[in-house]
């Protein structure tokens, strides 16, 4: 994701505990990290305890970031890191760094449903309610497949800022995507068909 501001963050003013940069770069990246959190924690009071965390997480590691990755990767890899801890608790037998080939994303053997929705009037694609639908169906993915869609789908990660936020390959992170891809279009399909014969 590009700085989301016109004037970069400037990572030596943080190193230097610079105040205001500091502000500036949580009102720069505050409300992408919430909705990352709240995605994928459906959750708000655990999603604002994301956003906290990461940020003082951020504050004291500051002194020790090299720039390898640029600043929103690392803040994004922060949360995702906090977020996946609070899914663990949950879950602890979860863990999202397994090969995407061990059979964790299994589509249980059954025929996905395919609809074409190219003929559906915009619209309808972007109407409150289909929005919701396609809401519920990411919230319907697993874990794993959900949070490489989140990152990069929602948030706009490339590829590689995506397996480098998740400490996975880039190769499963594309596996990741287009399992999430197709389990999202099979789960849509029976929404869009019913659409499509009251139209």
């Amino acid at each position: 994701m590009a700085e989301p501001e016109k004037q970069p963050i400037s990572i030596e003013a943080l190193k230097r505990g610079d105040r205001s940069e500091f502000a500036r770069m949580v009102d720069a990246y505050s409300l992408h990290i919430y909705r990352l959190a709240m995605r994928m924690l459906s959750n708000p009071q655990e999603a604002e305890d994301v956003l906290q965390e990461t940020f003082l997480k951020a504050l004291r590691a500051l002194p020790n970031f090299e720039g390898r990755s640029s600043l929103s990767t690392w803040l994004y890899r922060i949360a995702v890191n906090e977020a996946l801890m609070v899914i663990r608790k949950r879950k602890p037998e979860l863990s999202l760094s397994r090969p995407a080939e061990d059979g964790e994303e299994d589509d249980n053997g059954e025929e996905m449903q395919i609809v074409d929705w190219g003929h559906m009037p915009e619209s309808e694609l972007l109407s409150l309610e289909a929005r919701r639908n396609i809401d519920q169906a990411v919230e319907k993915l697993p874990e794993t497949l959900r949070v490489v869609f989140l990152l990069r789908d929602v948030e706009g990660l490339s590829i590689e800022e995506t397996a480098d936020s998740l400490g996975i390959s880039q190769a499963a992170v594309k596996t990741r995507l287009l399992r999430a891809r197709l389990r999202l279009r099979d789960e849509l399909s029976n929404y869009y068909r019913e659409r499509m014969k009251e139209s």
